[in-house]
């Protein structure tokens, strides 16, 4: 798979029927590895390892209903009381992150009502908070540590 913009992980891959797939450590199972799996779990391991965040307050894939539509949320990462605090859209390496992917964070979060956004597609990552004074997002320069989401 290709180099990106994150620390070095090892996984687990096999192929199976043809099919390459990845040890998911969270989900607990082999999933299908796609250009966007790669990034997805190189992200989480880089979560866990750099930010401290507890891998058992973090959702893989988490399903929701919006517009009367069944929708995923790539990653949602929880707070100690469960409730969610971050949403992290994941792409792969070759989709750039524009306002359109933005757009797609800010429907989901209609939803969840989380403080915090990220968007990832392994080679570029960006966080926003959202700013109840000001009623808008800001654009931070770093991907917050666990601790931060809870202040």
């Amino acid at each position: 798979m290709k180099e990106l913009s994150l620390p070095e992980y090892s996984f687990r891959i096999i192929t199976r029927d043809g099919l390459r797939l990845i040890f998911d450590p969270l989900r607990k199972k082999y999933v299908r590895l796609t250009d966007e799996e790669w990034v997805r779990q190189n992200f989480v391991q880089y979560l866990i390892d750099r930010g401290n965040y507890p891998p058992g307050l973090i959702a893989i894939e988490h399903y929701f209903i919006y517009n009367q539509l069944k929708r995923r949320a790539d990653i949602l990462v929880h707070n100690r009381k469960g409730e969610p605090v971050m949403i992290i859209e994941c792409k792969s390496d070759n989709i750039e992150l524009d306002d359109e992917v933005f757009d797609q964070v800010i429907r989901y979060n209609m939803q969840f009502k989380v403080p915090y956004l990220v968007m990832t597609n392994g080679m570029h990552h960006f966080a926003a908070r959202y700013d109840n004074e000001l009623k808008e997002y800001r654009v931070l320069d770093y991907i917050p540590l666990y601790e931060d989401l809870l202040t």
